[in-house]
């Protein structure tokens, strides 16, 4: 069996675009990628507005393969999240390409925030969604409805918490798209066994203190994502 993704030159029979904006998260966007790359007949993107490199949230480099003007309709489109999905929110060009993206795709995907971006184009109003438990209720911002889970899905949009859950919900997509016997293979072959050595990577799980001190820790700066949203909110109420 060939596990190479098809090349740009190759007609694919799956095409899967990742949306690569400046700020993002960079696990958010690698962990799908890394699931999605090893699927067979398949063809994933990087799109940004330009293809220029952009610059993670910890300043890695990624380099955008298209972009947004000249991106075809995706079979999936992934949207990831990270402390640039704020200033996504209100961003036209990002939001009326996901609207196109979303009404023919067969998969819309989101990876932590990256599900409040998909809210602000009106695309979860009354759904079911996951997102990073620090912004999750902000999903109700929105009107809809935060869930509590590692992967949720619901009709053709599937949403995860934060950061590695990405690839739980790329493996989940995988198995969706192609049987639950090519997630598995791919999930073997990427060694994707997680046996964390604490068990601190929930608030449900890690020590109240410790819980406080990430609340306090990122509190200005959800603040900022909570302005941002009501305001993104306000904008897709007045456009409808």
């Amino acid at each position: 069996m060939d596990w190479k993704r098809t090349e740009s030159c190759e007609v694919a029979a799956m095409n899967i675009g990742i949306l690569t904006f400046p700020g993002v998260t960079q696990l958010d966007l690698t962990g799908p990628y890394e699931v999605f790359s090893r699927m067979p007949d398949t063809r994933v993107d990087l799109v940004w507005k330009t293809t220029e490199p952009v610059a993670s949230d910890t300043g890695f480099a990624l380099q955008p393969t298209l972009a947004l003007a000249t991106a075809p309709a995706f079979d999936v489109i992934v949207v990831p999240g990270g402390p640039g999905q704020n200033d996504l929110m209100d961003d036209a060009v990002v939001l009326d390409f996901l609207r196109r993206q979303a009404r023919s795709a067969q998969w819309v995907m989101s990876v932590c925030t990256g599900s409040l971006v998909l809210a602000a184009a009106g695309l979860l109003h009354g759904r079911r969604a996951a997102c990073h438990w620090l912004s999750l209720p902000l999903l109700e911002i929105f009107g809809t409805v935060p869930v509590a889970g590692r992967v949720v899905r619901d009709g053709q949009v599937l949403t995860t918490a934060g950061v590695s859950a990405g690839i739980d919900g790329a493996l989940a997509l995988v198995a969706e798209l192609q049987g639950r016997e090519q997630a598995e293979l791919i999930q073997l072959m990427i060694e994707y066994d997680p046996q964390p050595l604490f068990d601190a990577g929930s608030p449900a799980t890690a020590a109240p203190e410790l819980v406080e001190r990430v609340r306090t820790f990122a509190a200005g700066f959800l603040d900022a994502r909570r302005q941002a949203a009501e305001q993104a909110a306000e904008l897709l109420e007045t456009s409808r």
